[in-house]
């Protein structure tokens, strides 16, 4: 600590203890020498204390799962599996990669592992009506030998399964920032090789009050980096609704996520369908992610569509409960209810969450990129001026709106629980709706 306060002119760090957990941090403010201060973009680890991880989670119990599929079989199917995924949007068997330089990956973090086992059992099961890989091609970073991550089983098996006959690599990011997602570290290693698949699905994210300014602003950095080297960069919208945070005085606003509010990145919100058990239209997922980050300014290519949604809305939340020219997210939504997983080689049913939604864009915009390949043209890259650009030119067949449903906030007299509500066109629950691949892959062959 002494030999940080000779660094870090200022700072006064103390041992701060809670429980077993325990932290060392500064509460006073830090200066840097001069001759450093031009070579450093932040300074991480000294204010802010860990947060509290909350696991959003709704993957039922096998017996439990089970014993509700048995009530159930005689008049439903059962949950989303590939086959499901492809009837939804619109995928026919022959819808999978043809060409061997096109690729794609997702992100792990958080000591979260897929088991090549998994996934082999996965597409054994869900796979045999179409083309596809049983295994990852590349695995960049150390892959852990303990029990698979349902995270990680579940990214890994559906942006596989989507993007079928896709060559995939998977990006292992071990150690922390700040107790979170080493995400820095994770685009510096983007940034420093030659070679990357043209899509990267990242189904992680923390609280935007729970980083630094400047960590964001680096971040954000690398992700116009990888926009313009032709990457097109998905994160899940989250799981919370639109987040809730208690201010001193008691009183309550919305909670965005980052990444996910970052105006250089697609984020993706989650859609259930409105008979859960059969392939029908889609309504809102009470727990998909979506508002207006309190950092980032709203960007131009969105402004149209978002003042749109705020001037129609039948209702909005009180005003001082989220910032109207804030970025707003998400982008798009897909299927994030329901799903079968394979994981430590168990059939998992009833697995949720925008980590389920991201990995099935993924696929999506890789086929399209795979297609574009074909033709000669360049890979998607930055998706949101292009898809942005795409729907305010009137009604358009490539996404099915999702006009019904709200997703959950704070439980207080003003909001009742409730966010936002989907309606006709952009919305900050599930953004423009959920892909319909032949008449989305039509209208970005030409973009």
């Amino acid at each position: 600590a002494s030999t940080a306060e000779r660094l870090l002119p200022g700072a006064q760090f103390h041992r701060y203890v809670s429980g077993q957990h325990s932290a060392v941090r500064s509460p006073e403010p830090y200066t840097l020498h001069e001759e450093l201060a031009e070579h450093i973009d932040f300074v991480g680890g000294l204010h802010r204390f860990p947060a509290e991880r909350k696991m959003v989670t709704r993957a039922s119990g096998k017996e439990e799962a089970t014993a509700r599929y048995q009530q159930r079989r005689a008049a439903f199917h059962l949950g989303v599996t590939p086959a499901v995924i492809r009837k939804r949007y619109n995928l026919t068997d022959g819808d999978i990669g043809a060409l061997p330089n096109n690729s794609q990956a997702c992100a792990q973090f958080l000591e979260q592992y897929f088991h090549p086992a998994d996934l082999a059992e996965f597409m054994y099961l869900f796979g045999s009506s179409f083309g596809h890989r049983s295994r990852v091609d590349q695995v960049v970073g150390h892959q852990g030998l303990g029990k698979a991550g349902l995270e990680a089983s579940l990214d890994v098996e559906y942006i596989m399964s989507t993007g079928a006959n896709i060559s995939t690599w998977v990006f292992s990011n071990a150690g922390r920032h700040e107790s979170q997602e080493p995400f820095l570290a994770w685009l510096l290693l983007l940034s420093n090789m030659s070679s990357l698949p043209w899509v990267h699905s990242v189904s992680y994210g923390d609280d935007e009050d729970s980083l630094s300014w400047a960590y964001m602003e680096r971040l954000n950095v690398e992700f116009m980096k990888a926009a313009a080297r032709g990457l097109t960069v998905l994160f899940a919208s989250g799981d919370a609704g639109a987040g809730c945070r208690k201010l001193a005085g008691g009183r309550h606003t919305f909670r965005p996520s980052f990444p996910a509010s970052s105006p250089y990145v697609t984020t993706v919100g989650g859609t259930a369908f409105k008979n859960p058990f059969r392939v029908t239209w889609e309504v809102t997922d009470y727990i998909s992610g979506g508002g207006f980050s309190n950092v980032f300014p709203m960007p131009d290519y969105q402004a149209a569509a978002v003042r749109n949604f705020l001037r129609s809305a039948p209702k909005l939340p009180p005003r001082s409960y989220y910032n109207s020219s804030g970025r707003a997210y998400p982008d798009l939504a897909a299927l994030s209810d329901n799903y079968w997983v394979v994981t430590n080689r168990i059939p998992l049913p009833w697995v949720s969450g925008t980590s389920a939604s991201t990995p099935v864009v993924g696929g999506i915009v890789a086929l399209i990129n795979d297609r574009r390949l074909q033709k000669g043209l360049p890979p998607l890259g930055f998706l949101n001026p292009a898809l942005y650009k795409l729907q305010e030119k009137g009604p358009s067949a490539a996404l099915y709106d999702v006009t019904q449903g709200c997703h959950l906030s704070c439980l207080d007299a003003a909001v009742e629980g409730q966010g936002f509500c989907a309606g006709p066109s952009w919305d900050p629950v599930t953004g423009w709706g959920t892909p319909n691949f032949p008449q989305l892959l039509r209208a970005l062959l030409n973009q």
